[in-house]
């Protein structure tokens, strides 16, 4: 009997991770991503700051137990040599959690989804790294993109402003307390360096627009034939979706007449005290590529908690493929919308929608 609640109980430890992992993921998920809280930034600091105070205790001789077998209990051997690495795959698995769910509501074009996808990869391999964390290197590197990548959050948040030059600045403050931490271990047991190397690859994805502009994240962005603002919210008449696409209310293939409007409306979350100038690029597909058409800005202020609201219009636009581009005043996209137009419409259906 005995020996059967042992095995049913190895075999339920078996599943307690992947449990945990999930579990984890989903409360992330529902919690998490639709509006950047300072909240949030303190919970996500306390991670950071506690995964860093473990680094610096088992990076000390009397953690670094060669042989297990001379030690006084079970116990004492587990606590010591296994828990504490066991906290910082916890810590990590929930700062890359929560990283991952923020940048990738903030991605919405496929050069910020590489990013995305970089830290979902990062996030599934840190189910497997306990037993490598006792390799310092890879502690202190995922300790520095931690604290790198939450930087690059905490930064623009507390000064209101999504200017490249906060996004280098954070990103080498966060490289920076990476290695003034690892000076204050004994020992300096690992390497510090691959977090320079990863510092750099952020400022070239930065470059190339693989990182999103964070902290702004796309709520809604859609097309319209005209808006009119009803008892404070705006109304927009909208493509009524044909009747076999169950799954949607409305379309982006549009039906125009000739000379008539084409309205961008868009739903930005910013937070509260950032005000920044955002641009809709408006580009039509040609035998060139895409080409640009027209733009239009208007200045953004953060605070509300659906994202403030934007719109701009295209007259008569030519029928064929269309973009909406959705750039900060530094160039960096915020999302990407695609649409099509049509001559025809005599009877188009419509919808009316509140946003």
């Amino acid at each position: 009997m005995l020996e059967r609640v042992k095995q049913a109980s190895k075999t339920v430890g078996s599943y307690l991770p992947a449990v945990f992992f999930f579990a984890g993921f989903i409360w992330d998920a529902l919690t998490i991503g639709r509006n950047v809280s300072a909240t949030d930034l303190i919970i996500f600091a306390g991670y950071l700051l506690a995964a860093g105070l473990i680094l610096f205790f088992i990076s000390r001789p009397s953690f670094i137990l060669a042989d297990e077998a001379n030690l006084p209990s079970r116990l004492y051997a587990i606590v010591t040599s296994r828990a504490p690495y066991f906290l910082l795959q916890f810590l990590f698995g929930s700062l890359l959690s929560a990283l991952f769910i923020l940048y990738f509501k903030s991605s919405s074009h496929w050069l910020a989804w590489l990013m995305s996808l970089l830290l979902a990869s990062l996030l599934i391999a840190n189910e497997f790294l306990e037993n490598h964390y006792r390799r310092f290197t890879i502690s202190w590197a995922l300790f520095g993109l931690c604290a790198m990548l939450l930087f690059n959050f905490a930064l623009p948040f507390l000064l209101g402003s999504v200017l490249s030059i906060w996004f280098y600045l954070s990103t080498l403050l966060g490289a920076v307390f990476a290695y003034w931490l690892y000076t204050k271990t004994p020992d300096n047991i690992g390497s510090i360096w691959p977090v320079s190397i990863i510092a750099g690859l952020l400022m070239l994805a930065y470059a190339a627009d693989m990182i999103p502009p964070v902290p702004l994240v796309k709520r809604d962005i859609a097309m319209a034939y005209a808006i009119e603002k009803v008892n404070g919210k705006y109304q927009l008449s909208q493509q009524k979706s044909s009747w076999w696409k169950f799954w949607r209310k409305t379309s982006d293939d549009l039906q125009v007449t000739s000379g008539q409007r084409v309205y961008c409306f868009s739903t930005i979350f910013a937070p509260a005290g950032l005000k920044t100038k955002l641009f809709h690029d408006w580009q039509r597909h040609t035998k060139q590529g895409w080409v640009l058409q027209s733009r239009a800005s208007f200045i953004v202020s953060g605070g509300r908690y659906n994202g403030f609201r934007g719109y701009t219009y295209k007259s008569d636009p030519a029928v064929g493929d269309w973009r909406v581009v959705i750039k900060t005043e530094n160039e960096k996209t915020i999302a990407v919308h695609n649409f099509s137009v049509s001559l025809n419409a005599e009877n188009t259906a419509t919808i009316q929608r509140l946003y």
